[in-house]
């Protein structure tokens, strides 16, 4: 798989709670956040890399002017109202094949990412267009819940049956990372040239759509929005490594 981060946010939420920098460059677990996604996904096997970075932030692409990963990286500098614009944007610079995709914002233990990784080959080589990390943890002002089947029709299992903004049982949330098929990388460019402009409303579509979606479930996964986001991130981080 190719590797895709989006970085293309505001992080006006940071910024508010007195964030001196961008999203992409706080430090998590000692590194800017960008380069730690960037060496994660080096070491899980992308065979190449690409951010989508907001051109507002010059320093982000300063950052990584000139950086070494391993694999190729390519960095595209974007003005996009939503994170599905990003995506869209980010994808034309990514060779074709399945890709690997995060937002910058995401938090996961090295362990957690292993698993969401490998599950994504699973499933994306076993027919799935679309596959969504997902986990019980909620703990965001917008979370996009996900029901879960079995092909036997039965509860849980790895297939998306549904995605919804009211609460399901038990918590299941989308939580930023996702495998894409070919098949989607061009559904994404299509619905955005249809005027869609958010990324749960995309997945939605698709799920309702009635295309194959599995999730990938892991214990915890933290979305870095606010200041004590930050926190809990580094000190959940910091705990584990002990």
């Amino acid at each position: 798989m190719h590797g895709l981060i989006l970085a293309g946010g505001e992080g006006s939420r940071l910024a508010a709670g007195g964030i001196g920098v961008p999203k992409p460059l706080v430090e998590v677990a000692g590194r800017p956040q960008i380069i730690g996604l960037l060496e994660t996904f080096a070491a899980l096997g992308c065979r190449s890399l690409a951010c989508a970075v907001r051109a507002d932030f010059p320093a982000v692409a300063r950052l990584l002017d000139g950086r070494r990963f391993g694999p190729p990286l390519t960095v595209v500098e974007c003005r996009t109202p939503s994170s599905l614009h990003t995506l869209v944007e980010g994808l034309r610079a990514v060779p074709a094949g399945p890709v690997f995709c995060s937002m910058v914002d995401t938090v996961m233990r090295p362990a957690d990412w292993r698993v969401v990784y490998r599950a994504t080959e699973r499933h994306l080589g076993g027919g799935a267009e679309l596959v969504l990390a997902v986990t019980p943890y909620v703990d965001d002002e917008s979370p996009v819940y996900v029901s879960r089947g079995g092909r036997d029709g039965g509860d849980g299992g790895d297939d998306v049956r549904g995605l919804s903004d009211e609460p399901v049982h038990p918590p299941c949330v989308t939580g930023g990372v996702y495998g894409l098929s070919a098949g989607i990388r061009g559904a994404a460019a299509e619905a955005v040239a249809g005027g869609a402009n958010r990324m749960r409303g995309f997945l939605k579509a698709v799920v309702a759509a009635g295309r194959r979606v599995a999730a990938v479930e892991v214990a915890r996964i933290i979305d870095i929005d606010r200041p004590t986001d930050l926190q809990h991130a580094n000190a959940w981080l910091a705990a584990r490594e002990t």
